[in-house]
């Protein structure tokens, strides 16, 4: 039952960010319900979806794992180790500077580096499918991005140097946030160490 309502959440968030891939549809949309309440109804899916997620895994995570394969001990440390600039990544796409505009879409960025450090030391089918989803939703993105005839969301100013420099510090912070606290406590299982 976990996987079932995890597969659900992942097909309401995925599709509510396929959606925005399409664009004519998308635009279609806010023209008849307006701006505001198509945010709204965004992020209001985003939410379910996630929540859907994690409930599900949890779920799954209680009635026992259904392996695929058994990753030797020694991926969690490429885990620990991607998950540093996946952060910083991630935070480069608010925090726009050089890192934003080497990379073009950190965001995305990001998420392909979290999803694949993860499938990398997932083994469990519930595992699988959510890193998998997630990972072929960010290259998907990706190679969307590239075909798209609007510029999307407002772009947020270029810095420099000096935003790299704050966008390293704050993921970095968000990175031992990860680590220490909220893998271990929400997802029960410790990100650093044996």
């Amino acid at each position: 039952m976990g996987l079932a309502v995890e597969i659900l959440g992942l097909v309401i968030f995925l599709g509510a960010h396929v959606f925005v891939t399409m664009r004519d549809r998308r635009a279609a949309l806010i023209g008849k319900v307006g701006a505001g309440p198509y945010r709204g109804l965004f992020v209001l899916t985003s939410i379910i979806g996630v929540v859907l997620i994690a409930y599900g895994f949890a779920s799954y995570r209680a009635s026992g794992f259904m392996t695929v394969w058994s990753p030797p001990a020694w991926t969690r440390h490429i885990v620990e180790a991607l998950m540093w600039p996946a952060s910083i990544m991630v935070v480069a796409a608010y925090i726009p500077g050089n890192i934003k505009r080497v990379l073009k879409h950190p965001m995305l960025a990001g998420v392909k580096t979290w999803a694949f450090a993860h499938l990398c030391a997932n083994g469990d089918l519930g595992g699988i499918i959510l890193f998998a989803s997630v990972l072929a939703w960010a290259v998907y993105d990706r190679i969307t991005l590239k075909r798209r005839s609007d510029p999307g969301a407002p772009p947020i100013p270029m810095g420099g140097g000096k935003n790299d420099i704050v966008a390293v510090i704050v993921g970095t912070i968000v990175y031992l946030a990860l680590g220490f606290v909220f893998h271990p406590v929400v997802i029960g299982v410790p990100a650093f160490g044996p």
